[in-house]
Parts: structure tokens; sequence; C-alpha cells
């Protein structure tokens, strides 16, 4: 068999490698100069390859179409992922929340370790080659259009990316591909991505970050999730490691319906933090309440914890009613914040949307409209959360597609 492998990232190198262990003629496309540009920026320059936890558990953190990726994460789980690196050469080392990095901290080794072993097997590159189009024939791949110039291939496997990062080449090739092949794409939404909040408060907590903080997820009045971790305030809104998690379970619904309410103290009871609080005003029970919170928060959030229970800056900490303090309670166990928009997808870590996965084989990947016609990696409506999982669904899918096609 002739295959085309459009796009050199992540889930184009292993569809061209597995493709290739089946003894079939490899042929990679690529419009940047050099393989896998957005490997390189992945984990921030560190690669988090994979996250070393059982299929199971993985299919937890997809976001989109788990149900879909069943398959495809079974029969390559992130076990195989780890060994097919080490087996190849690379060493590899996990670290907290299993998240997997190449021993070396460079995301450019796990770029050269995927070229390397497609090469061994005679995959052969062509970069600066820009795909015009796919053309079909009687329902099934014909020949790809490179440069303006067309090439008969026996199957042609999609693994364009997404939008996000556009500078690496991710800029929706994939998606005009399969319109014009006669697929749906859902529409696509930024994910894992800061989040722009309504007002302008946050504006005085600009590089505040929150530790260990809970944050609840309402819509509609109703609590969708509940999470833990690290929150960032910045000039647009709110980011960090929470947010990023919260852009993605969120993305596709009313925005305008949607409140994010952090607690400030989740490891105090409502009960504990008021004895908190009584302790804390009767030991400085002369001093105004911004000194005695000081002991309790950070010195950037007091102003606006104050505005939202109704008291002054100078108020003293002795006049202060129990009805009062139970307003200020409130206000510190749920920080209400409310969505005005997420992040440009340019500045996303992945995209949510694509090809919609009904038309896809979740076996091998190929598509139910065109016979031939392959479709891997962030192109499709699939995506995860932070950890390893979006670069680990690149890997099984391609896989899928390569492997399936050895098999014929």
């Amino acid at each position: 068999m002739k295959v085309a492998v459009i796009g050199a990232g992540a889930a184009g190198l292993m569809a061209a490698y597995a493709a290739a262990s089946g003894g079939n003629e490899v042929y990679v496309f690529e419009k940047n100069e050099k393989c896998g540009k957005k490997i390189y920026i992945t984990g921030k320059g560190r690669c988090n390859i994979t996250n070393a936890v059982s299929p199971q558990e993985f299919l937890q953190n997809v976001v989109s179409n788990s149900k879909f990726l069943t398959g495809a994460i079974y029969s390559f789980t992130p076990d195989d992922t780890i060994s097919f690196f080490e087996n190849n050469g690379l060493a590899i080392k996990i670290e907290r929340g299993n998240r997997v990095f190449p021993l070396s901290d460079k995301a450019s080794d796990v770029t050269k370790c995927l070229e390397k072993a497609c090469r061994n097997l005679g995959v052969k590159f062509n970069f600066n080659s820009k795909i015009n189009k796919i053309s079909i024939l009687n329902s099934t791949v014909s020949d790809i259009i490179v440069n303006n110039n067309p090439v008969s291939f026996d199957k042609v496997i999609v693994c364009t990316g997404g939008l996000s990062y556009p500078l690496t080449g991710s800029t929706g090739d994939g998606y005009k591909f399969a319109t014009d092949c006669g697929h749906n794409v859902i529409p696509l939404k930024p994910s894992l991505c800061g989040l722009n909040l309504k007002g302008n408060y946050f504006a005085a907590m600009q590089g505040l970050a929150l530790k260990n903080v809970g944050l609840n997820i309402i819509y509609c009045g109703k609590k969708l999730h509940s999470l833990f971790g690290e929150v960032l305030f910045t000039h647009f809104g709110v980011s960090g490691p929470l947010i990023l998690t919260a852009s993605s379970l969120i993305n596709r619904l009313e925005l305008k319906n949607v409140k994010l309410s952090l607690d400030l103290k989740p490891a105090l009871t409502e009960e504990q933090l008021d004895a908190r609080l009584l302790r804390d005003f009767a030991a400085f029970n002369n001093k105004n309440v911004t000194a005695v919170l000081k002991g309790l928060l950070p010195s950037s959030l007091i102003n606006e914890i104050l505005k939202r229970s109704g008291l002054v800056a100078s108020r003293k900490v002795n006049s202060i009613t129990k009805a009062e303090r139970a307003l200020l309670l409130t206000v510190i166990k749920n920080f209400d914040m409310l969505v005005l928009s997420l992040r440009n997808i340019e500045e996303a870590v992945v995209t949510s949307g694509g090809v919609d996965v009904k038309q896809i084989n979740p076996k091998t990947m190929e598509s139910k409209i065109v016979k031939g016609l392959y479709f891997c990696g962030e192109v499709l409506d699939v995506d995860a959360f932070t950890g390893g999982f979006n670069l680990q669904i690149a890997f099984s899918t391609g896989f899928a597609a390569g492997n399936s096609i050895k098999e014929e």
C-alpha cells in the first residue's frame, strides 16, 4: 500500500511508524521545514509525553467523546507509549501526577526519537509541502494535490492538528479537508485556556496565585463540577491549572449562564472558619478588619472581599455584628466570578471540536464516508485535560490508523 500522512506532529509520526511497520510505502507531508513543531512547545518545552495511568483511568480524563476513544486507548495504552520510546532509545521519567517526560527534559528529543523510528522503517519525509486538496473518486481516496501537483495514494491519513498555536502550523487545514470530503465538523472552541471575567476587580489582583483552593462550576444555578488546585489572577481574568480544566468543561455551554465560585478556605468548614474569625477578632479587637484579615487572606484580595461583604476597610472588628461576620464568611467560601468569554483559540493548549467522530470508525480512524481516508489526533472531536492526555490521544489514534493499514 502507498500511504500518505499529512502532518508530521505526534499523531502523524506515530501513524507513519505504524503503517511502515506493516510493510507499507509511507510518505509524510509537512508544510513546515521540520517535524513536530508543536511537540517542541508542549510541557513548557519538556514535552509531557503521556500520563502513566491505566486505560480506564485515562478515559476518565477525556472530556469529549471518551467512548469513541476506548478501543484506541486500550489498543495502544500509555504503557505502550512509554515502551515505544524506551525501545527506540529515549530514556523517560515519571513525575508528580503520573506525568511522563523525557529524562533529558528536552521536547526535541521526543521528536527526534519519533522521526528516527520512522526513517529506520523507510518512511520518506517531504517538508515545505502544502497539501492543496484531497481528491476523491467513487467515494474512495484517489490522490492528494501537493504544492499544486497531484500524487496518487491508496490511503491518506490526516493528522493536521487543530487551531491552537497557529505559529506551529496548526491552522485548521484538516477541517477544510474534512468538509470538502463531506464530513461534519463540530464547532471549534478553545480548550485548556484562560477565562475573561466580567468586571474589572481582578486587575488589582493581577499576578496573585491562589494554591489549594476549591472551585465550583455552576451552570443555570446548578453545581456541575467541583475542582481543587491552583488559580492565577491575570489582567483579563483568571488562568492557572484549575481554570484550564474548567475551560474544557464549560467551552460548549452558554457562558452567560456560567458562574465560577471559589472556596478560598476549602480546608475549613463554615463552622471552623467562623471559629477562626471569632478568635482573630477577639485577639485583635481594636484593629481594623483589613489588618486582621491579612492573617487569613492575601492582601490584594482583601479589598474585594470587604466590598462584597459590605464592610469598609477601616471598620474595627469589635464593631462587626454576627450577621456581618456571617456575610464575610459566605464571601470567603463563595467568591463568585462571572465568565465573559474564553480566551482566543490561538492561546488555547488544544482545540475542542473537530471532525465528527460519528463519521469515523473508532477502531481504525477511517472515514465512514470516504474509503481510504483517515483522521487522527487533534483534528478529531476529542480532547482531554492537561497532563499528557492529549498527546496520548494523538499517539493512540495515529497508531490505530497506521496499524489498521498494516493488517490489510
